[in-house]
């Protein structure tokens, strides 16, 4: 690992994600889009790192985390979740995953939101969100992160949030499952970029839903 950082705060932004902020070392530097590997500087999790993608601003003082805790693993999410502030981890240096291309449309699911974050803060602050738009998919409406600021950024036409569990309340959710008949329905323009990020078997929908759309598979952006 490249550098050691102190966790200064965490909090929770849904039931079951956490906002956890962590000093800054001299010479990082990273790319909205691109990740961190994490470990915990704990004998039983230094060899335990994993990758996450911060989700502040590039310039900030401060380095952001936002990670769902995945408590019946029992492994490094639960471990990361249960910190207190002053506790230690060691961080690689960014590297590529996500690169912004340009405007197009951002579909996430789950926490594979987390790398979307930073780069529409990272537009916004510019005063670039024109020409962008986001179909975000989660269980339930207390599943969705940031669903104030993604609103905010997009206003309701061009931020589309899609709930599965249709016995969940309301909340301002669209009730559907991502798949080529909700990407036909919602998608005007196929041949802009399309940003990618959420579980496989979402992945593999989506992507072959973009595809026989009429989506340019060079202009479908995911994790490399």
């Amino acid at each position: 690992m490249d550098y050691e950082v102190t966790l200064l705060m965490s909090e929770f932004v849904t039931h079951d994600v956490k906002r956890f902020i962590v000093s800054r070392p001299d010479g990082f530097s990273f790319t909205p889009g691109e990740g961190v590997e994490l470990a915990i500087d704990e004998p039983q999790w230094r060899n335990e790192g994993r990758p996450f993608t911060p989700t502040s601003l590039a310039e900030d003082r401060v380095i952001e985390f936002t990670i769902k805790g995945y408590p019946e693993r029992q492994g490094v999410t639960q471990a990361l979740h249960a910190l207190r502030p002053g506790a230690r981890l060691s961080m690689s240096a960014s590297f590529g995953t996500i690169h912004y291309h340009g405007p197009g449309t951002f579909i996430a699911g789950g926490a594979g939101i987390t790398p979307f974050i930073a780069i529409l803060r990272e537009l916004a602050s510019k005063g670039d969100l024109d020409g962008h738009s986001l179909i975000f998919a989660n269980k339930t409406p207390t599943d969705i992160i940031c669903e104030k600021e993604l609103r905010s950024y997009l206003g309701v036409a061009r931020c589309h949030l899609v709930c599965t569990d249709v016995e969940a309340s309301p909340g301002g959710c669209q009730y559907r499952k991502i798949d080529k008949a909700y990407l036909r329905d919602t998608i005007g323009d196929f041949g802009q970029n399309f940003y990618l990020c959420g579980p496989p078997g979402f992945m593999d929908v989506v992507t072959e839903g973009l595809k026989n759309l009429g989506a340019d598979p060079q202009a479908l952006v995911f994790e490399q």
